[in-house]
C-alpha cells in the first residue's frame, strides 16, 4: 500500500466526518442546528429574521433583546421550532467579529 492511497482513503473517510452548516430551507422541526447567513429585519426586541441563498427563518431570544443589527453576518445556535412558521429558538448568537452572544429564555 502506498502512501498516496492512505492519505486518499484518510481523506474520503474525513469527508463523511466534516459537513458544512445546513442552509435554511434543509432545517427540520425539532432540531439542533448551527446555521449562518445575514440578520435582514428586527421584527421585535426579541426576534429578528435570519437569511440565507436558499431562504429566510425567524430567530427567537425572548426575553432576550436583539444585539446584532440589521446586514449583519451571524451565525445562530439553537433548536428548530414545531410550529406552524419556521422559528428558531435561539441559545447562541455570533456576529462576524466573534462575539458570542447566549440565551437562556428565562422568564422572571
Amino acid at each position: 500500500m502506498t502512501y498516496r492511497t492512505i492519505i486518499t482513503g484518510l481523506f474520503l473517510s474525513l469527508a463523511g466526518v466534516v459537513s458544512a452548516s445546513p442552509s435554511i430551507i434543509e432545517l427540520q422541526p425539532e432540531t439542533q442546528v448551527t446555521v449562518s447567513g445575514f440578520v435582514d429585519r428586527i421584527t421585535d426586541e426579541d426576534t429578528f429574521v435570519l437569511r440565507d441563498d436558499s431562504g429566510e427563518i425567524e430567530i427567537y431570544l425572548g426575553p432576550n433583546l436583539v444585539p446584532v443589527s440589521i446586514g449583519s453576518a451571524v451565525t445562530v445556535s439553537g433548536i428548530v421550532d414545531d410550529g406552524a412558521y419556521p422559528e428558531i429558538y435561539a441559545q447562541s448568537v455570533t456576529d462576524s467579529d466573534g462575539n458570542m452572544f447566549t440565551f437562556d429564555h428565562g422568564y422572571d
